[in-house]
């Protein structure tokens, strides 16, 4: 089921309207109940998804700048920091590979899924980079 059907399906038992994005690059599609006016919200990265938008990088424990959550690789972040190199260096790295990432798992893996196709992509397991 995608994000929203689920969604559906709990507004047709607790009704529910829908809220608008704090900032643009928020990940969660978020809800008020009507009845307590509590929020809840959803993170679907893979029905709804934000990669256009996205704002987050991970460092991985063994040094690794991850663009995506669901990135195959990242860049090795560590060497730099071991062989000391300046902090404007590291700075440049990091904005060049920012600039550069073409991430878009979630994007492409709906893309897959709509098709029929199988979804599967190499990517690194998340509790490696903190997800």
């Amino acid at each position: 089921l995608s994000a929203r059907e689920i969604l559906e399906r709990v507004a047709a038992e607790l009704p529910m309207e829908p809220l608008l994005r704090k900032r643009p690059s928020d990940t969660a599609l978020r809800f008020r109940y009507l009845d307590d006016g509590v929020e809840v919200g959803a993170i679907a990265s893979i029905t709804e998804p934000f990669c256009g938008d996205c704002t987050r990088a991970r460092l991985s424990s063994e040094g690794e700048l991850f663009t995506c959550l669901f990135a195959a690789c990242g860049t090795d972040l560590k060497t730099m920091l071991r062989n000391g190199s300046s902090d404007d260096d590291i700075e440049q790295l990091i904005r060049g590979r920012w600039t550069l990432r073409d991430d878009r798992y979630s994007e492409e893996r709906w893309q897959r899924l709509e098709a029929g196709l199988v979804a599967a992509a190499t990517k690194v397991e998340m509790f490696r980079i903190g997800g």
